[in-house]
């Protein structure tokens, strides 16, 4: 199983960046997935999430009406959209899936808002 994250970097505030998580060695198909961040200092939080039909749900109230998560079952790929980017939203980005007994998470791609 491997999750790959790509596309983070720095941007200006107000900027826009889609984050990719390439998915490997399971059904991508039948699972939720999950992305989540970690900024300094604090503790990883869930940002959002998206089922295996395309649904997607926010935790962050932040991330609402900015962010959206999408995936291409295809190419077992999930996207991460975000706009109107803060300086708060600085943080490593995870992809995350889960299964009974497992938590599975990428490296991580980190995000970095700054002027």
């Amino acid at each position: 199983v491997q999750l790959v994250e790509s596309g983070g970097g720095l941007v200006q505030p107000g900027g826009s960046l889609r984050l990719s998580c390439a998915a490997s060695g399971f059904t991508f198909s039948r699972f939720d997935m999950n992305w989540y961040r970690q900024a300094p200092g604090k503790e990883r939080e869930l940002v959002g999430s998206i089922d295996s039909a395309g649904g997607s749900t926010y935790a962050l109230d932040s991330a609402k009406g900015r962010f959206t998560i999408s995936r291409d079952n295809a190419k077992d790929m999930v996207y991460l959209q975000m706009n109107s980017l803060k300086a708060e939203d600085t943080a490593v980005y995870y992809c995350h899936f889960q299964t009974l007994w497992t938590h599975y998470w990428g490296q991580g791609t980190q995000v970095t808002v700054s002027s």
